[in-house]
């Protein structure tokens, strides 16, 4: 038996449940897990359904035959195999505790994913990624030379036909053209609890304000510098007795967690977009072991 996610986005309007569960059941599938959200501020309905295919149906067919569903609701939609392990390309600058915590989530398989490769704008952590047996491609980055690395990156995404590029502490601005491009396919982790503290040093900001609660936020790329649609957020407590030194230390591990918890997310198909927003179904009951590990 074949584990399938089908997601659909539509207008809302009565039926839509039963079509879909209709439709499941007439082609010898067993729904396993099923969630919707209908927001009525804007009418959009989104709903994600694992399920199981108990007559050996495949993607092929199921895909060729759900248009005559879909078409009645005019659905936004897709349905993936479970156990496909999106390819992912990381980006990475100088700080590294992203990368080390992803490569070690993926080593162990908490993070189901094919890693494409590693690009960077520094050679600080080739030896740790080729340690890893990734490929690492070091790309370097200036006023001058940015259109050509870009392009070097938009090829490198097309020869390893990646899915999702996650910039995990990249220090560089992605270009209109790459993020309209890669729209809903590139997830970035600010280390601020956005929308406050946005820009530079959002450490020192906090700091400088005397917050009580710092945070990071993983949200997608748009060409709005941190305004992307946002995936994922948490916050840890500090105190008026700790430095800013601290604040980046203590932060530094919410990053590393939210980013994680993001990508989690984006792979399961668990995110929607919503215009400025997304629409984030939580991990089915038990958590992200009872989720596909690939």
């Amino acid at each position: 038996m074949t584990d399938f996610v089908l997601t659909v986005t539509c207008v809302s309007r009565r039926g839509i449940v039963a079509a879909v569960a209709g439709f499941l059941a007439e082609n010898g599938c067993n729904i396993t897990d099923s969630a919707q959200f209908d927001d009525q501020a804007n009418g959009r309905f989104f709903m994600r359904v694992s399920f199981r295919s108990e007559t050996g149906a495949t993607t092929v067919q199921l895909r060729e035959a759900f248009p005559a569903i879909a078409g009645a609701f005019d659905m936004d939609w897709a349905i993936h195999e479970a156990a496909h392990r999106m390819r992912v390309l990381l980006m990475v600058s100088g700080f590294g505790h992203c990368l080390n915590d992803i490569l070690y989530r993926w080593r162990i398989g908490a993070l189901p994913i094919d890693i494409a490769g590693v690009v960077s704008n520094h050679l600080t952590y080739q030896k740790l990624v080729v340690n890893h047996d990734i490929p690492f491609h070091h790309i370097r980055v200036t006023p001058q030379s940015k259109p050509e690395a870009e392009a070097r990156l938009m090829a490198l995404i097309d020869e390893t036909e990646t899915e999702l590029v996650v910039l995990a502490r990249y220090m560089q601005v992605l270009s209109e053209a790459v993020c309209a491009r890669m729209e809903g396919r590139v997830i970035n982790i600010h280390h601020s609890f956005l929308p406050s503290f946005k820009g530079a040093n959002p450490y020192r900001q906090a700091y400088d304000r005397g917050v009580k609660l710092i945070g990071a936020t993983a949200h997608y790329v748009t060409p709005d510098l941190d305004e992307g649609p946002i995936i994922e957020q948490d916050t840890i407590r500090v105190t008026h007795a700790q430095s800013p030194e601290d604040y980046v230390s203590l932060g530094r591990d919410v990053e590393a967690q939210v980013l994680s918890r993001a990508i989690h997310a984006h792979i399961n198909h668990r995110v929607f977009l919503n215009g400025n927003r997304t629409v984030v179904f939580p991990a089915s009951p038990g958590g992200y072991a009872s989720e596909r590990m690939g």
